[in-house]
C-alpha cells in the first residue's frame, strides 16, 4: 500500500482558526436541497477546510492507545452504522459481504476494528481473522453487562463467537447515567480481573450524555473512552468545545481517546473534508471508528485523511 509522504503540519494558530470557524459554522447549519423532501436524511453543510500544507497524518498510522500499550491504526473499521438489535448496515452486507470488507481493510493498512454485542457482528470479524490473522488486529467490542455474572456469561460468549482467547479492548457500551460506575460495579470488577489475567487487554467505556461522559473522566478504572464527536455537534452529548474540553482532560489524564460519529451518522456526508479534518487535527484523539458500506467509501476517507 502507498503511503502518502509525511508533511509539514499547519501552524497552531492556523488550526485553531480552523477550529474556531468550524464552530461558528455549525451555528449556522444549512440543509441542502436533498435533504428537504420528506422522510429524507439531511446532508449539513459546513465550511471547507483551510488550504494548505497537510497535517501529515495517515488512516494507517499506528498510534498508541493513551496509557494501554496497545497500538492501533488511526482509522478503525466500524461495524455499527445503525447498529440495534443485533444488525447493522455492515451485517446487513452479509456474512460474506462483510468480512470481505474486513479483510480489504487489513489489506489497506487499518489493523483496528470496532464492534459490539448489539450490532450482531462478531461472527463476520471471526471469518476475516481467519483470514488476516487474529495477532495482527486489534479488536474492540462492547458490552450491555451490568453485573459479574452478566458480564462472565457475555466476555466468554464473546471469545466464542469471535473465535478468539483474548479480546483487546472491551468498553461497557452507551453508559448515560450520571452513576453508571456504581450501576456497573460487578462489571468492571469482573473487567480488572480479566485483564489482570490477560483475557483482555483493557477496558473502558461508550457515553452517551455528558454526565456520563465526565463521571469517566475522573474514573480511573477507564483506560479507554469512545466518544461522540464532530465539528457540528451533531449526535454529540453537548456542544464540540464542551465534549473537546472533557476529552482532553481525559488525554492528559493518560486515556486513550477514540472518537465516533465523526460524520454526525452520515449527516455531514455533504462535508466530509471538514467532518474528516476536524477529526485529524483534534489532539485529543487517539483515533476513530467510521462505519464503511463499501470499498468505495473506506478509499474516499482514507484520502481525506491523507489531504486533511
Amino acid at each position: 500500500m502507498k503511503l502518502v509522504p509525511r508533511a509539514r503540519q499547519l501552524p497552531v494558530s492556523s488550526r485553531r482558526a480552523f477550529l474556531s470557524g468550524l464552530a461558528a459554522g455549525a451555528a449556522a447549519l444549512r440543509c441542502s436541497g436533498s435533504g428537504s423532501a420528506e422522510g429524507a436524511t439531511p446532508v449539513f453543510l459546513l465550511p471547507d477546510p483551510p488550504q494548505g500544507a497537510p497535517l501529515g497524518k495517515n488512516s494507517t498510522d499506528q498510534v498508541v492507545l493513551g496509557s494501554t500499550g496497545i497500538r492501533i491504526s488511526r482509522l478503525a473499521m466500524g461495524s455499527g452504522t445503525h447498529g440495534y438489535g443485533g444488525t447493522s448496515d455492515q451485517t446487513r452486507l452479509g456474512l460474506e459481504g462483510f468480512s470481505s470488507l474486513l479483510v480489504e481493510s487489513y489489506d489497506r493498512g487499518i489493523t483496528f476494528w470496532e464492534t459490539a454485542d448489539q450490532y450482531g457482528a462478531h461472527a463476520h470479524l471471526n471469518r476475516a481473522l481467519g483470514s488476516v490473522g487474529r495477532q495482527n488486529v486489534v479488536v474492540l467490542t462492547k458490552t450491555h453487562a451490568q453485573t459479574e455474572s452478566e458480564m462472565q456469561a457475555d466476555l466468554e460468549r464473546f471469545m466464542r463467537e469471535l473465535g478468539t482467547d483474548y479480546i483487546d479492548i472491551v468498553l461497557l457500551h452507551n453508559r448515560q447515567s450520571a452513576s453508571w460506575t456504581e450501576q456497573c460495579a460487578g462489571a468492571m470488577s469482573y473487567l480488572a480481573d480479566a485483564k489482570q489475567r490477560g483475557v483482555i487487554r483493557a477496558h473502558g467505556v461508550s457515553c452517551h450524555t455528558l454526565e456520563a461522559l465526565e463521571l469517566a473522566a475522573r474514573t480511573p478504572w477507564v483506560d479507554v473512552d469512545l466518544a461522540r464527536v464532530n465539528p457540528a455537534g451533531l449526535h454529540m452529548d453537548a456542544d464540540p468545545a464542551t465534549v473537546v474540553g472533557v476529552l482532553r482532560e481525559m488525554k492528559a489524564a493518560g486515556k486513550g481517546v477514540l472518537g465516533m460519529k465523526i460524520l454526525g451518522q452520515g449527516d455531514l456526508s455533504g462535508s466530509l473534508g471538514a467532518a474528516i479534518h476536524h477529526a485529524v487535527a483534534l489532539d485529543c484523539l487517539d483515533g476513530f471508528t467510521i462505519g464503511f458500506r463499501s470499498s468505495a467509501q473506506l478509499s474516499e476517507v482514507q484520502e481525506k485523511i491523507a489531504a486533511a
